[in-house]
């Protein structure tokens, strides 16, 4: 049974009440206090002090002092007034009973509201932070899509120039051989008048061989005519083809068109269900949504050292999907240049469950877990268990030559140990 404490002193103004408990070896580890607007409980094993308050306080403000074996409390009052007493008196035990469940029932929904609060201020940090990365990101894409547009610009107007200065070096050899053309042409249309008058003259002279020799003749200048008019082959030149864009690698096929739709469909809508739980997903694009878009702008911050913005990149996309082992992986090297080591460990421990079975193309990906749960090991001065991950990224690759350096000098800080114990 708790004993009671009824040696107390308490002195009053118009706005606070000075209450003095003594207790002797109170201390703050095995003091408990609970305060309400109308109640007021401290209880050190044996002793017990419970008191109704005559008039409610304002428990925000009001302040409690632990030590010199006492416990000294400064209560401010809710309306300005003097008190007759410090507690209510005639309260019966049901009352009293009573009181105490609704100051219990006060103290958990203000405890609920201020954990909400807190929780809803986080979220909000969160979102606002999240919204800077996001336009400090479109600010850098819009800037380096400037540039391109200038560098495609510049390009364009060389290529013009190019081309006017070539069709300007082009103009003159065409002249020319338009000239040389329309000379021949008229030594040929003269040739052809000769040769006419000429046949004229002697149809009735010429024999048979001379008519047929004539016809040779005409048949040599004509065929030299075709072959003089002959014009020149076109110039080269490029047509550009465009396809429209399709999310499927196969050709489109009429009879697979429902089809299409209706996965696609299916796919939007089970995103859409997946992601209605994430408050963080509110205010993204739908292409922004991706884990894969999301691990890349990942990786881009911590190529900026920014590791903590990286860590929440990493952290909204394994949300989204958690069985992609390269977000753990990433995740653990911001946790290793941030020191957190134990989630350093635990992150490429995922990894390495995510990479199975193991294959040579995920070889890469288990050689930098073990690496990076060793060296958060030795960070640890684990150097054995350190030293079993730089052995197991050694079997996986035995040529790596700084995988074999990291582990030898492992080797030799354990056996500097040993000989040192």
């Amino acid at each position: 049974m708790p004993v009671q404490v009824s040696d107390f002193s308490w002195q009053q103004t118009e706005t606070a009440v000075f209450l003095s408990l003594p207790l002797r070896g109170v201390c703050v580890r095995d003091a408990d206090v609970f305060c309400t607007e109308t109640y007021l409980k401290v209880n050190y094993p044996p002793f017990l002090f419970e008191v109704f308050l005559y008039a409610p306080i304002d428990n925000e403000r009001s302040k409690a002092k632990i030590g010199n074996d006492a416990v000294v409390f400064t209560l401010y009052k809710k309306e300005a007034a003097m008190w007759d007493t410090l507690s209510v008196s005639g309260v019966d035990k049901e009352t009293m009973q009573k009181r105490r469940e609704q100051s219990i029932l006060q103290a958990q929904e203000t405890a609920k509201a201020a954990t909400e609060a807190k929780a809803t201020a986080k979220r909000e940090d969160q979102k606002y932070a999240l919204s800077v990365m996001m336009k400090i990101e479109e600010e850098k894409r819009e800037k380096i899509e400037a540039m391109k547009e200038e560098e495609r610009i510049k390009a364009t107007q060389e290529l013009e120039a190019w081309r006017e200065r070539q069709q300007k070096t082009e103009e003159p050899k065409q002249t020319q051989e338009e000239e040389t053309l329309n000379q021949k042409d008229k030594q040929i249309e003269e040739e052809r008048k000769k040769l006419k008058s000429t046949k004229s003259l002697d149809r009735n002279l010429k024999s048979r061989n001379l008519a047929t020799k004539g016809r040779n003749s005409e048949n040599m200048f004509s065929e030299k005519l075709k072959e003089e008019s002959v014009p020149a082959p076109r110039s080269a030149g490029s047509i550009k083809i465009t396809f429209t864009p399709r999310v499927f690698p196969t050709a489109l096929r009429e009879s697979q068109v429902a089809e299409e739709e209706e996965w696609l469909h299916k796919q939007a809508e089970a995103r859409r269900i997946m992601n209605s739980d994430i408050p963080e997903l509110y205010d993204l694009k739908e292409e922004e949504k991706n884990p894969e878009w999301l691990k890349d702008k990942g990786n881009k911050l911590f190529a900026t050292e920014n590791y903590l913005a990286a860590i929440n990149a990493y952290n909204l996309a394994i949300r989204l999907n958690n069985k992609i082992p390269l977000l753990y992986l990433n995740r653990a090297a911001c946790h290793l240049k941030l020191k957190n080591l134990h989630k350093a460990i635990e992150d490429s421990s995922k990894a390495l469950e995510l990479l199975t079975p193991p294959i040579p193309d995920n070889a890469n990906a288990r050689i930098k877990a073990h690496v990076r749960r060793g060296t958060a090991f030795c960070e640890l001065e684990l150097y054995v268990e350190g030293l079993l991950d730089y052995e197991a990224a050694l079997k996986i690759d035995p040529s790596n030559k700084i995988v074999q350096s990291d582990a030898e000098k492992i080797r030799n800080r354990i056996q500097g140990a040993d000989v040192k114990s």
